[in-house]
């Protein structure tokens, strides 16, 4: 298990949400890149070094301070789609290879390369922003049901990550809620709703508005 790259966005404009510009459009770089908490969601902050979002109101902050997506579910997507898909071309920070980003468990926390430490907390909901960065007529309705939709990460311990860092769990807690399992909740499938609070690392909004879908 180990980062295959790590991606950093370029801004470019953002015809598809209203925005003057969106940071989707990540490349992976050379050499280490520092991460740190990025304090809370509002200013656009992230957990990488150089790179940042726009739409503050629905990205980044300290329970989205990292986005990881697995380099074989982006082989998957592009034998589908029948066009290449490079490093970083969902918006990712971390493209891993031989990790479960998906079954990973909501809490659960990686070790990768030496210092930093990363927490599982929520899965990526796709929007216009993507949809319209992809160019893929229906792309948001076909993404959500396919039900790979990477994972958000906060950052537990502050490192530097670079291309080839190994990745290590070293934490998985005792419960059923996966990112699959999670964004299927969310999103297809509200009748596992009741079963996905027990995850105590999930951002406090996002258990809040699940809490209010409840009744409770």
């Amino acid at each position: 298990m180990k980062v295959l790259s790590v991606n950093v966005g370029r801004p470019r404009p953002n015809p598809w949400k209203g925005l003057g510009a969106t940071g989707i459009d990540k490349r992976p770089v050379d050499g280490p890149v520092a991460v740190s908490a990025p304090g809370p969601k509002g200013a656009g902050e992230v957990g990488l070094a150089g790179d940042r979002v726009y739409d503050v109101a629905h990205h980044g902050g300290t329970d989205q301070a990292v986005y990881a997506y697995a380099r074989e579910d982006l082989d998957r997507w592009q034998a589908e789609l029948g066009r290449p898909l490079g490093n970083g071309s969902f918006g990712e920070n971390l493209t891993t290879t031989g990790v479960d980003v998906n079954g990973a468990l909501v809490g659960e926390r990686w070790r990768v390369g030496a210092e930093l430490v990363l927490e599982v907390t929520c899965a990526r909901i796709p929007c216009g922003t993507f949809q319209g960065w992809l160019g893929e007529q229906g792309w948001i309705r076909r993404f959500t049901r396919a039900a790979v939709p990477g994972a958000y990460l906060r950052v537990v311990e502050p490192g530097a990550v670079r291309a080839d860092d190994p990745v290590e769990v070293v934490h998985r807690p005792d419960h059923e809620v996966t990112v699959a399992f999670l964004f299927r909740a969310v999103t297809t499938e509200p009748d596992l709703l009741p079963r996905v609070l027990v995850a105590d690392a999930l951002p406090a909004d996002d258990a809040e508005r699940i809490r209010r879908r409840l009744g409770g």
